[in-house]
């Protein structure tokens, strides 16, 4: 099969359709229809394979799927107008409430950048260089930049590394670089010894442990730290209680321990911050099922007693094709499962702070 045109110049106005017929994607490219063995690899790179010639194209970003942790931070941003989506830390003196969610989120960035050497290096003068892993919206990337940090960020999601792009514009007199990709198939043997830090806010969940540790091997210098600050599954997840399923992700804390063991990693700090971080849970449950269950119910009876016949028609169309989907969400947000006292249950939040072995 000759090659029409060279697949890595095609713009996305020559990608005139896209059908699925099966294993196959099959495109009509300028009036010619060609038949291409296609994988997508994650976050928007196909590797096509056109008779005996393979290169690559970017798809477009209108493609691509928005992850939970995207939807979160978008939600979060348009519902609550928070600049990022990770947990505040609540502490004795400040009062629980959606006016102090700003304030409790920067002590959490502060526990985590008081972790971090310090940002001139110490004895050497040399900035120190730190790479945040899964930076969201580039909220505490900008602020290592901004205490003299000399700092990267990695972001696997296209929109999200829009909003870094835009945050760090007021820092382009820095030395940063964003690299959009997922931590798998970041370039470590380009970066060997690169860093003084490594740090993961919320985002260590997403990350096979088995892959990310010899990663950060390569990366990290020899007598460098990786912080954590994230939630771990305890030893009762799985145990089939009320409220087992309600939280997803993280890994089991066990198991990390186990996994870091194998690694040139020792472990320096391991302080559990869960009592300061569940409140976000309470404050979120309250407003869910306080204000965001009455105002649906008020709008149901709304709609049921006035449009009859289409809300029946809208729920039951609704019910066939998302019926799984929304049961799943009902049990997870709105039968009063997930709560501060099940989430101390099923996770343990934790900062933990490692050495790279010499």
């Amino acid at each position: 099969m000759p090659l029409l045109k060279s697949v890595a110049t095609l713009t996305q106005a020559e990608v005139l359709r896209i059908a699925w017929p099966g294993s196959k994607i099959v495109r009509s490219l300028c009036g010619h229809r060609e038949a291409f063995n296609i994988r997508f690899a994650t976050y928007g790179t196909a590797f096509v394979t056109i008779g005996n010639c393979s290169e690559i194209l970017n798809v477009s970003q209108s493609n691509k799927k928005m992850n939970s942790k995207e939807l979160g931070l978008v939600l979060g941003q348009q519902l609550l107008g928070v600049d990022d989506l990770h947990y505040g830390l609540w502490t004795d003196d400040l009062p629980l409430g959606f006016a102090n969610l700003a304030e409790a989120q920067q002590r959490y960035t502060e526990q985590i950048i008081n972790a971090l050497p310090a940002a001139d290096g110490g004895e050497t003068c040399q900035q120190t260089r730190v790479i945040d892993i899964g930076c969201g919206t580039g909220h505490i990337l900008a602020q290592l930049l901004e205490r003299g940090f000399a700092a990267d960020g990695l972001v696997p999601a296209p929109r999200l590394a829009e909003q870094v792009r835009r945050r760090l514009a007021a820092h382009n007199d820095k030395p940063t670089r964003l690299f959009e990709s997922t931590f798998e198939q970041f370039p470590a043997d380009e970066h060997r010894a690169c860093y003084d830090a490594a740090l993961f806010s919320e985002s260590y969940q997403y990350i096979p442990m088995s892959a990310s540790f010899p990663i950060l091997a390569q990366i990290v210098k020899p007598g460098g730290l990786v912080v954590i600050c994230d939630f771990f599954k305890t030893g009762h997840a799985g145990d089939g209680q009320p409220g087992d399923k309600s939280f997803g992700g993280g890994h089991k804390m066990h198991q990390f321990y186990i996994e870091l063991g194998k690694h040139p990693f020792s472990l320096l700090e391991d302080i559990d911050i869960t009592r300061q971080v569940s409140p976000n849970i309470k404050l979120l449950d309250e407003t869910l099922m306080l204000r965001l269950v009455p105002a649906g119910q008020t709008l149901d009876r709304y709609l049921r007693e006035n449009y009859p016949r289409t809300w029946k028609l809208i729920k039951t169309v609704f019910k066939i094709f998302f019926g799984k989907k929304i049961e799943k969400q009902k049990y997870k947000y709105f039968t009063g499962h997930r709560t501060q006292a099940v989430f101390e249950r099923y996770k343990t939040y934790r900062l933990l702070v490692l050495r790279r072995n010499a």
